[in-house]
């Protein structure tokens, strides 16, 4: 009995063995399995990262390519133009109807495959393993039912997409039946067209010409392919204006780059000067395309020359308002055009060499070149020469009608070899004379603003002005004023195409050309007053005023001094200080200016509205050494004497005149123009002055002891 127990026992323990080693191996094919997933997985990562960073890559070389391509489409503008159709009158010009091309819609909807879900079962041990085998289950439920969703949605994908076809189909005949009858009307248009041409009417040709340089449909995305015409009859000579592709045309990214180690895509920049050079070709390319147009549908030889003036439409980023650039002009006659070989041309040397025409420098940088003129401009006549025109002559310039000094100012630069013409009285957005320079090599478009002021220019209206020349698309602007400019006007043109024309320079130049014109009254001579019986008027002969020089004196043969000062442009005002042995005034009292305009009980009195003045010496107490006569601007303004026009100081005393004319200095602002003062030996004499101070009459005040606080 006992053996049998122990005999059941060892079957037990050996039954419960092969239990243990069959869980064991179990477990240890659990743990090479999961050990070999997660190699699996792994790997799985390393070449899901792997085939993503290629990916990436391969969408930046993608991007790239595309880059290169539109690249070579914008040199490639001109070959493509030589390689199309050229224009046909009886066809309409206009290319057939093209056929239907689903695209995209034509492809159908990729379905399901059955295959592609199935769940691979377990195999080995883990066929008898009851969680692995309701795991596989729960896996296959999961892809038959994902099978399930996605057939359905491709089915519904695939019904959608017919009906899109469908849709899409009947637009395209609908579009196709409009277009047939479109081309038919314009091959009727077409037809009567030619007639009108073989008639020679001139309106026809304008038309015909029109339809040549629009009719090509194949430019690059982003070209406005869009002209005009003009038709001189007599000179057989053609003007198209062709508007031109933006800047932005050129892609301003050379490539794109994958950098792995930050996984992002960068830009690499298209160099500014590769990519304005390619914009200058690409400019090129439109003239030299558009003028082959044009010749080889001329067939009946009626074009002697064609004209071409290439323009930009654009806003102006500091107004917001459109306006155009001419950016290329070029003229040439048919037998020069059909010199050239096109297909082997450098454009941008054919159209600058070859043929003679301009091009923008700078086309991106607001740069503009003078446009070839709608009709050919008569040969000039030799100018007669300007008559002499005195100082002083014609009318005042400040009273003159507004209408009459813009004709004066589209006048004087007729007359030095511009082409100009007013605008109208309202709505001229800042212009009041357009003017063109025929230079081909340093005109263009100008646009001038006349000014007549009384007053400094403000720095805001060179700014007014330079923005206008933008939207105007001028490449030079000229100011012209009776009055002067500050420095801060002054400043603000400095290095821009820009002249300021003031006062002085603006006489100059009419005198220069023979036209009339003064700024004020016309300039009366100072009555010689009576002789002091107690002077001989033997001592200083009469007649006209004698210049003075700084520096020069002289002595007075009477004991009143008369003042006055006279000029155009910038306001100035005459002031006079009472000065004692040290230079200094003694008190507030002995500063004569506008608001206190007498001192001494009337020895020394200022006139402001006229700007005269009288020192009577005789009077003068002997602690008065010296009286100071200076000419001071406007305090508010940040006019200089250079901005005053004819600046004179005439002084008159016995028998006496003299006339200083103070330094038109840019930097100063108030002036000592003169001195009377006590000779300790002589008497009272006059000296010429001429020394200025940078801060106004508060700097010349100051330094003679007034308190300006």
């Amino acid at each position: 009995m006992w053996s049998v127990l122990a005999q059941a026992q060892r079957e037990q323990h050996l039954r419960a063995e092969a239990q243990r080693r069959a869980a064991a191996a179990a477990q240890r094919e659990n743990e090479r399995a999961q050990r070999e997933a997660q190699r699996a997985a792994a790997r799985g990562e390393r070449e899901a990262l792997k085939a993503y960073q290629q990916g990436r890559e391969s969408d930046a070389a993608r991007r790239s390519a595309e880059l290169d391509a539109r690249v070579a489409e914008l040199r490639g503008v001109l070959a493509a133009g030589l390689a199309g159709p050229g224009f046909s009158p009886a066809a309409g010009g206009r290319p057939v109807v093209p056929p239907f091309d689903p695209g995209p819609l034509g492809v159908p909807v990729p379905m399901p495959d059955q295959g592609w879900y199935l769940v691979p079962p377990p195999v080995g041990p883990q066929a008898y393993h009851p969680g692995a085998r309701r795991q596989w289950e729960e896996q296959s439920a999961q892809a038959r039912a994902a099978f399930e969703r996605d057939w359905q949605a491709a089915w519904a994908a695939e019904q959608q997409r017919q009906h899109r076809l469908a849709d899409y189909r009947a637009q395209y005949e609908a579009w196709a039946a409009e277009r047939h009858r479109l081309l038919a009307g314009q091959a009727a248009q077409a037809g009567r067209l030619a007639a009108r041409l073989r008639a020679g009417e001139a309106a026809a040709v304008a038309e015909y010409f029109e339809a040549v340089v629009d009719w090509r449909e194949d430019w690059p995305d982003g070209f406005p392919a869009d002209g005009e015409t003009s038709w001189d009859a007599s000179a057989r000579r053609l003007v198209v204006r062709w508007e031109l592709p933006p800047y932005e045309v050129v892609p301003p990214v050379g490539r794109y780059r994958y950098v792995r180690s930050e996984d992002r895509e960068d830009e690499v920049a298209r160099p500014v000067g590769q990519r304005r050079e390619l914009y200058r070709e690409v400019l090129a390319q439109c003239a030299l395309r558009v003028l082959a147009e044009v010749f080889r549908a001329d067939a009946d030889g009626l074009l002697a020359s064609v004209g071409l003036n290439g323009v930009l439409v654009a806003t102006d980023p500091a107004t917001g308002r459109e306006g155009e650039r001419c950016l290329l002009a070029v003229e040439v006659g048919r037998e020069v055009f059909a010199g050239l070989a096109l297909d082997r041309v450098a454009p941008l040397d054919c159209l600058v060499d070859a043929l003679g025409g301009r091009i923008a420098a700078r086309p991106d940088r607001g740069g503009t070149v003078a446009e070839v003129p709608a009709s050919a401009p008569p040969p000039p006549a030799p100018p007669a020469p300007p008559a002499p025109v005195a100082d002083g002559e014609g009318p005042d310039l400040f009273e003159m009608d507004p209408l009459e000094f813009e004709e004066l100012i589209a006048e004087l630069f007729r007359r030095r070899g511009l082409r100009t013409r007013t605008t109208a009285r309202s709505g001229d957005e800042g212009v009041d004379v357009l003017a063109e320079d025929p230079d081909p090599i340093t005109g263009g478009k100008i646009v001038i603003q006349a000014k007549r002021y009384r007053k400094t220019v403000p720095p805001s209206a060179v700014r007014d002005l330079e923005s206008t020349m933008r939207r105007q698309g001028a490449n030079r602007g000229i100011l012209v004023t009776t009055a002067g400019f500050g420095p801060g006007s002054r400043k603000h043109a400095e290095g821009q195409p820009l002249t300021l024309v003031d006062g002085p320079m603006l006489l100059a130049l009419l005198r220069e050309q023979g036209l009339p014109g003064r700024l004020g009254p016309a300039p009366a001579p100072v009555p010689a007053p009576a002789v002091p019986a107690q002077r001989s008027a033997s001592a200083v002969p009469a007649g006209p005023a004698v210049e003075l020089t700084p520096g020069q004196n002289l002595l007075l043969p009477g004991e009143e001094v008369r003042v006055r000062f006279r000029s155009g442009g910038a306001e100035a005002d005459l002031t006079l200080l009472l000065l004692d042995a040290d230079g200094r005034v003694r008190h507030d009292g002995d500063f004569v200016f506008y608001h206190q305009p007498t001192a001494e009980d009337g020895a020394v009195a200022l006139r402001p509205d006229d700007r005269s003045a009288t020192v009577r010496t005789g009077r003068l107490p002997d602690a008065v050494r010296r009286v100071a006569i200076s000419v001071n601007l406007d305090a508010d303004g940040d006019g200089t004497c250079a901005d005053l026009v004819d600046p004179a100081v005439e002084l008159a005393c016995g028998g006496g005149r003299w006339v200083f004319r103070p330094p038109a200095d840019p930097a100063v602002s108030a002036m000592l123009v003169a001195e009377v003062y006590r000779h300790p030996a002589d008497g009272w004499k006059l000296r010429a002055v001429g020394q200025g101070w940078s801060d106004g009459l508060a700097g010349l005040a100051r330094d003679h002891g007034v308190d300006v606080a």
